[in-house]
């Protein structure tokens, strides 16, 4: 069973990640694979393309409890982030908002059926930044999860949005961070 990511990189593209432990790239028009990643251990459960500054990026995440940078034009492993305890279940880019705009940032993010939710910093050496621990006893794991932006109230002074994020727990309970 395959994974499927977003379309990236051209346009005219889509990366996959296997239970073959790899991630693959396939144009969308001849249908043709145009290049295979290998590094993980196990299961590839989760890949994401990157965007703006990120954009030759694919992110993965695995049943070998690893989350990976790769870069898609020379297909090399950029980083290897470690600290998970059990599956790597979900991936993303975590927006950020600077001066009223949502943007990119350095950092990613990763759920895994251990019960947490870390953010890593690419720039500096591989560095946890912050851990969200899920609901011991109603979660049982990350499934997950996505960043939500909401308009902010009017009582808000000087910010324009609100950056949540709200993930699925792998028991039921759907929950919003903000």
């Amino acid at each position: 069973m395959n994974n499927i990511g977003v379309i990236g990189g051209n346009g005219y593209t889509i990366c996959s990640g296997s239970n073959d432990e790899t991630i693959r790239i396939w144009d969308i028009e001849t249908t043709e694979q145009l290049n295979v990643f290998k590094g993980h251990d196990n299961n590839v459960n989760s890949v994401k393309y990157g965007s703006n500054e990120l954009l030759n990026i694919i992110l993965s995440g695995s049943s070998d409890r690893s989350v990976r940078l790769w870069d898609i034009r020379s297909g090399q492993q950029i980083q290897v982030f470690n600290g998970h305890k059990n599956v790597v279940h979900c991936v993303e880019y975590s927006p950020f908002v600077i001066k009223n705009n949502i943007g990119n940032s350095s950092v990613i993010c990763s759920g895994s059926w251990d019960n947490t939710i870390r953010f890593w910093d690419i720039r500096s050496n591989k560095n946890e930044l912050y851990m969200i621990k899920g609901d011991e006893i109603e979660d049982h794991g990350i499934m997950c999860f996505k960043f939500i932006v909401l308009k902010k109230k009017d009582r808000t002074k000087n910010v324009k949005y609100d950056l949540n994020l709200c993930y699925c727990s792998n028991n039921g309970p759907i929950r919003i961070w903000g």
